[in-house]
């Protein structure tokens, strides 16, 4: 299988990505209600953190098999891909909003665990103006085409992968540090996993996950052509108590 996935431009439609979802597909649905999003001509493209902390993570297989629908995998799909094997803790993974699937029965999990080990870790989207990177968290690589390529090299030492994924997954570095420096084959990466109250930008590195998964949040939806976002981006780092 490949780990990345890669979309031509959309030519009768509208492209957007949305930050992390977690369980809440009828907030989503509102906001895609608000947008005017059509389901024959448009591509919604998630950063992932499709399920845990929200109600309906079950729906998740379900929006999975949409059309036009697309994501990338993110932690919490990781820690559910791990859950059936024995290799994530069961307090942990609770203590993140796992427990709905610590509940379910063993054949959901797995199901649950096979549809997310087959999400691709990056997304790259073909627009107007240029290619557009999608992942969770961060490129770990100083080019997107490093990167995808180490992604793909079946030959790629296990220790270099599991660093490669760990940081598409999972860090925090580059918004920890306000990094302004931008991924220069990219006209945008866009990416989720950090709750911030408003979306930002770091150099070309665009997050969008504003809670719209927690009281108080919203889902922060951004239009790829454009890169304008909705709702609009102020200009200073505004962190979440998420």
């Amino acid at each position: 299988m490949s780990f990345v996935q890669r979309f031509e431009r959309n030519l009768i439609g509208r492209d957007f990505a949305v930050g992390d979802i977690h369980g809440h597909f009828t907030a989503l649905q509102t906001r895609l209600a608000e947008i005017g999003f059509d389901r024959e001509r448009d591509r919604l493209f998630s950063v992932g953190d499709l399920v845990d902390r929200g109600p309906e993570s079950d729906l998740a297989l379900h929006w999975l098999g949409l059309t036009w629908f697309h994501a990338v995998r993110g932690n919490h799909e990781d820690m559910a891909i791990r859950w059936p094997s024995g290799n994530m803790d069961r307090d942990n993974y609770a203590m993140n909003g796992g427990s709905w699937n610590v509940m379910n029965p063993r054949y959901l999990q797995v199901e649950f665990s096979d549809t997310f080990g087959a999400l691709p870790v990056a997304i790259e989207v073909e627009t107007e103006s240029g290619r557009i990177g999608i992942v969770h968290a961060d490129c770990p690589c100083k080019t997107w085409n490093a990167f995808t390529a180490a992604l793909d090299n079946a030959d790629l030492p296990s220790k270099m992968r599991k660093a490669i994924f760990e940081t598409a997954l999972w860090s925090r570095d580059r918004i920890q540090a306000e990094d302004q420096s931008s991924i220069p084959d990219l006209r945008a990466l866009i990416v989720g996993h950090t709750p911030l109250k408003w979306p930002a930008v770091l150099g070309n590195v665009h997050y969008i996950d504003t809670g719209g998964w927690v009281r108080g949040g919203h889902f922060t939806v951004i239009d790829l052509a454009t890169l304008e976002t909705i709702p609009p981006q102020p200009k200073a780092l505004d962190w979440t108590e998420a």
